[in-house]
């Protein structure tokens, strides 16, 4: 919380100072949803604002044989130009056209490699869920950009819903001493099962809970996909992946003060709010570490589920991570 409110003070002095300098934003992948919602929040025309003054200009329709991506993209990709957005055929056209970037492939296995381009041209990013395909490819794109000088971040819009926020700064609710989030859960071939749907109520666990979980174990079945942390200080936080029936997101937090459900909300407006501010500042409002933990906790939970349920180190499962991202970087 007080991350986000020293990122928006330090976004509305830049503003003030810029004077809103006009800003040509890039999308790579135009495979999803988020696409067409993210132009049309920035192209609406806001004078004033963390939107205001950031144009999307360019499009790269890329896309791979993952159902999600190749059943969507051209959908996706008419829909820009009918907004007034050139496609263009290769991510290095793309770049040469614009000051900013947002990394959306849908699919994470590419996004390593779309990166590296991205890097090699400075320009800063944001990269959307899932960071990359697996742990240690998160970890080489965070090494690559530190290496390239550029500024780059990753989140879903989970952690930014208001009724989120407003859940860690309650005083209703006190300290929070564990947490329970839940939403859909679906499963993509070719990644680990929780990067590509349930990455949304595992991102709200980690912004209400913080970084720290040392522990994962996890309960996989035909209804619903359920993952356990402890963290250092012995607060226990909890996803309920929900594979079968109503699905909805939401959070129950346990403070030293209260209890309180909420946390229904994912807004889109909320993360490129959050993205126009970065664009502005170069300050990321979610660390590296925290999004490296992130997906260890879900690839810990992955082989938790291998080992039968049995609790799985964090540590370990980032070491053996950190050994993969450096082959990747030789």
């Amino acid at each position: 919380m007080k991350r986000l409110l020293l990122s928006l003070l330090v976004a509305s002095s830049a503003f003030a100072q810029n004077d809103l300098k006009p800003l040509r934003a890039g999308i790579i992948g135009l495979d999803t949803s988020h696409v067409p919602a993210f132009t049309k929040l920035f192209n609406k025309g806001e004078t004033t604002g963390e939107l205001a003054g950031i144009q999307v200009t360019t499009g790269y329709t890329g896309g791979t044989d993952m159902p999600a991506s190749k059943d969507r993209k051209e959908k996706f990709t008419q829909q820009l130009r009918d907004m007034g957005v050139e496609i263009v055929p290769t991510i290095s056209e793309l770049l040469a056209k614009v000051d900013v970037v947002l990394l959306e492939s849908v699919d994470g296995r590419i996004h390593l490699q779309e990166a590296r381009e991205i890097f090699k041209a400075g320009k800063p990013v944001f990269i959307d869920k899932p960071v990359a395909g697996t742990l240690a490819e998160a970890i080489a794109i965070f090494e690559l950009a530190k290496k390239s000088n550029v500024k780059v971040w990753s989140s879903s819009s989970s952690r930014f819903g208001a009724d989120l926020i407003a859940m860690k700064a309650n005083p209703e609710i006190g300290d929070i001493l564990s947490v329970t989030t839940w939403g859909p859960c679906s499963y993509q071939d070719g990644t680990p099962d929780l990067f590509f749907y349930a990455i949304h109520g595992i991102e709200s666990l980690f912004a209400l809970m913080g970084t720290g979980c040392e522990t994962v174990s996890r309960t996989k079945g035909p209804v619903t996909d359920q993952v356990t942390g402890v963290w250092k200080d012995g607060r226990v936080g909890t996803y309920r992946g929900i594979v079968k029936g109503k699905s909805e997101f939401g959070a129950l937090v346990f403070g030293s003060a209260g209890v309180r459900q909420g946390a229904k909300t994912i807004s889109y407006e909320a993360l490129c709010r959050q993205i126009g501010t970065f664009f502005r500042t170069g300050t990321p409002p979610v660390s590296e570490a925290e999004t490296i933990e992130i997906f260890t906790f879900m690839e810990a939970a992955d082989e938790s589920l291998r080992q039968g349920g049995k609790p799985v180190a964090l540590a370990d499962v980032l070491a053996k991570a950190k050994e993969e991202a450096a082959k990747m970087l030789k």
